[in-house]
């Protein structure tokens, strides 16, 4: 979900929908040296964890084994109770009532080290520590104590499925997350978006429809996370709005706004004040993979078109993260990271950190090379070179195929 939109708006809302916001520890200078294993070089105060979490997520999915330094860091910045906030400098200081954790940051990490495995203890805490901010409604703020929202509640969703919990067994006061998201999806009658979802409750009470959160609100509702596998559904988006007496219609009836959203361009615009006209890419990445998880394919394939012309110099300036939105969106399509409009977004994430321990698909390829070129050298002429060579052949079909299908799964 850009789902995040950004570092600054990720702090705009931690402020806004605490209860009691917790005070921020003091920020690195943007001079100061950022640790050689965190992904990017912009200042990580709002975002460390978070981005972190989807380059090694992206990563992963895309038949990549992550540096052990960069996973290395990103456990580090766990508290005590089990918690992540963005950036801690000095981990060897322990978490206190000042230091600045979230639900997104800690749900993003619970998605990313479970899929990497190896690290049940961490996730098992950060679990933990989601159950017990958990809010009466069902929902999570962005901190805890913070009002429920759609985005926060859908991530924490994905780290619930993730861990292997249920994530409509996961209640507090007899309330679900999915009572939490479906009490934020508008309803079918509303003439400015029926069946998208709100971020939250306006300042009167009223649900105002949200693109970003509707794709969030897909997810969660689907009880899906950041990675979602090709193939799913029919290809076609819900055809209208029912009321969504269960999860699986609040999904249905989202998929279906955000179908309509992006049907005349392709693409989403940003809902940032003096920038109504321009295209958001990272949400429009988010809807695709919201669209391809509820079965919509064909509009998310469209809208993965669109990004595959535009959005790689957006993804440029704008870090690791946007390059894991990007990867995300393509393997949730079945399409390729490392072909994207003429981009290997991998390569791309890839040199914002740490060197990766290794490149599984690339060893791969690496190896059917060395195969082919040692059958030619040994196998002679006659039938017998012209049996290796369709032996090597059709080697290197299988792999290409089985390869892209394992880096299209994430």
């Amino acid at each position: 979900m850009n789902l995040r939109r950004g570092a600054a708006v990720l702090a705009a809302v931690a402020v806004i929908g605490a209860a009691a916001p917790a005070a921020a520890d003091p920020s690195p200078s943007p001079s100061a040296k950022l640790p050689a294993a965190l992904f990017g070089d912009g200042d990580p105060q709002y975002d460390g964890v978070w981005r972190q979490s989807l380059a090694l997520l992206a990563q992963d999915t895309a038949g990549v084994r992550p540096a052990a330094s960069a996973v290395d860091w990103l456990t580090g910045q766990q508290c005590a109770d089990g918690s992540f906030g963005p950036y801690r400098a000095d981990t060897s200081e322990a978490c206190d009532a000042k230091t600045m954790v979230d639900t997104n940051q800690t749900a993003a990490a619970v998605q990313a080290l479970t899929a990497l495995g190896g690290h049940d203890d961490v996730t098992g805490k950060a679990v933990d520590w989601l159950k017990s901010v958990q809010n009466k409604d069902g929902g999570w703020g962005y901190t805890a104590g913070g009002a429920s929202d759609t985005n926060s509640t859908s991530v924490v969703v994905g780290a619930l499925a993730a861990a292997g919990e249920k994530p409509g067994e996961v209640t507090k006061d007899g309330r679900s997350p999915y009572d939490a998201l479906r009490k934020l999806a508008l309803p079918c009658d509303d003439k400015e978006g029926p069946g998208a979802f709100a971020f939250q409750p306006d300042k009167k009470g009223a649900l105002v429809p949200n693109a970003d959160a509707t794709a969030a609100g897909v997810l969660g509702s689907l009880g899906a996370g950041l990675v979602v596998e090709p193939g799913k559904g029919d290809g076609t988006a819900a055809d209208g709005c029912a009321k969504a007496d269960t999860p699986e219609q609040a999904a249905a009836n989202g998929a279906a706004y955000l179908t309509e959203a992006l049907a005349e361009g392709g693409h989403l615009v940003s809902s940032l004040p003096g920038a109504e006209d321009q295209p958001d890419y990272g949400n429009t990445a988010d809807a695709v993979v919201a669209l391809s998880a509820q079965g919509a394919t064909a509009p998310a394939k469209k809208s993965l078109a669109w990004l595959e012309k535009n959005a790689t110099d957006w993804a440029a300036q704008s870090g690791p993260a946007a390059y894991a939105q990007l990867i995300l969106a393509a393997h949730a399509t079945g399409a390729d990271p490392r072909a994207f409009g003429g981009t290997d977004l991998v390569e791309k994430l890839g040199a914002t950190g740490p060197a990766p321990a290794a490149d599984r698909a690339a060893e791969k390829t690496g190896a059917s090379d060395a195969d082919e070129k040692k059958d030619e050298a040994d196998s002679g002429f006659g039938i017998w070179w012209f049996v290796g060579v369709c032996l090597v052949a059709g080697i290197g079909i299988g792999f290409l195929i089985s390869g892209r299908n394992k880096r299209q799964q994430s």
